[in-house]
C-alpha cells in the first residue's frame, strides 16, 4: 500500500513575528493562512469605542502584503504606491475584519498586490498597491 503524505506549510500566526511594528502600529491580530509569495489571510478585531479610520484599512492590507512578500528573515520593505483604493464602508467597535492579500505581479524587488477587507461578507475596502521588498 502506497502512503501519501501531504506537506503541511507551517507558519507563525503572530504578525509580530514577521513585522517590526508593535502596538499601536501593528494592525493585524492573527494570520489565518499564508502561502508565501502567493496569498495570505489575516484577522483584525476592532475594539476601540470610536471605530477604526478607513485609511488604516489600507495599512492592514499593506502589513499583510509585507508578510506575504518577504522571503527571508530580516528583509525589510516599504509601501511604494497605492495604485487604487475603493472604500465601501467603515469598521465599528466589535467588528471582526478579514484581511486578504494576493500577489498579482512581481518584478524584481517590487510586488503588485490586490487586497480586500471584509466584515460579515460586506466589503469595506478593495485596494491595489505596490511594495518594495528586500534588504534596505
Amino acid at each position: 500500500m502506497q502512503s501519501v503524505s501531504a506537506e503541511a506549510t507551517l507558519f507563525n500566526p503572530d504578525p509580530a513575528a514577521y513585522l517590526p511594528h508593535r502596538y499601536p502600529f501593528l494592525h493585524l491580530d492573527r494570520i489565518l493562512a499564508l502561502e508565501p509569495g502567493v496569498r495570505a489571510v489575516a484577522v483584525k478585531n476592532i475594539t476601540a469605542l470610536h471605530g477604526f479610520p478607513q485609511v488604516l484599512l489600507v495599512e492592514c492590507v499593506a502589513q499583510l502584503a509585507g508578510i506575504l512578500t518577504i522571503s527571508e528573515e530580516g528583509e525589510g520593505g516599504f509601501l511604494a504606491a497605492i495604485d487604487r483604493a475603493e472604500f465601501s464602508g467603515t469598521a465599528l467597535a466589535g467588528d471582526a475584519l478579514t484581511v486578504t492579500a494576493v500577489v498579482i505581479k512581481s518584478f524584481g524587488r517590487l510586488f503588485m498586490v490586490e487586497g480586500s477587507v471584509v466584515c460579515d461578507e460586506r466589503a469595506l475596502l478593495t485596494v491595489q498597491l505596490t511594495l518594495g521588498v528586500g534588504r534596505l
